[in-house]
């Protein structure tokens, strides 16, 4: 079984998988969407489920510094609750802070321009958010 990883942000959403031994998160690809529609993402989502056998989704939650859910912490809480009831997959939040700026840190160490960051930031953080729960699991 595949878990797959998401970043999930007010525009986009960072996308990762994970072997299928459950071992290593790769970055997949950054889809589009509208927070306010919330099934805007539905049909991307749904074709990897299908396509990579998605057994499990881990969510980014993205807290305060003192624990506490905030706007966008309740955003994903409202997010992984649609995904467990439109695609019937068990969910698991998953603490993410500093994971977006961990990224950012991995990308500016490999000296990639700010247009191209800026393309790949999402994934990255989703592989991140996923190999942080992998690492725990294992």
């Amino acid at each position: 079984m595949k878990i797959m990883g998401l970043d999930v942000g007010s525009k986009t959403i960072g996308v990762a998988i994970s072997d299928a031994l459950g071992w290593t998160a790769q970055g997949l690809k950054t889809i589009y969407w509208e927070e306010n529609d919330i099934h805007s993402a539905d049909e991307e989502l749904r074709e990897i489920i299908k396509k990579h056998e998605i057994g499990k989704v881990i969510i980014g939650l993205p807290k305060n510094m003192n624990g506490t859910i905030g706007e966008r912490g309740e955003a994903s809480e409202r997010f992984a609750e649609h995904i467990k009831e439109t695609h019937q997959l068990p969910i698991v939040l998953w603490d993410e802070r500093l994971t977006t700026m961990a990224a950012e840190r991995v990308l500016l160490a490999a000296d990639m321009s700010r247009k191209k960051r800026k393309k790949v930031i999402d994934k990255m953080a989703a592989t991140l958010i996923l190999q942080g729960y992998l690492d725990q699991k294992n």
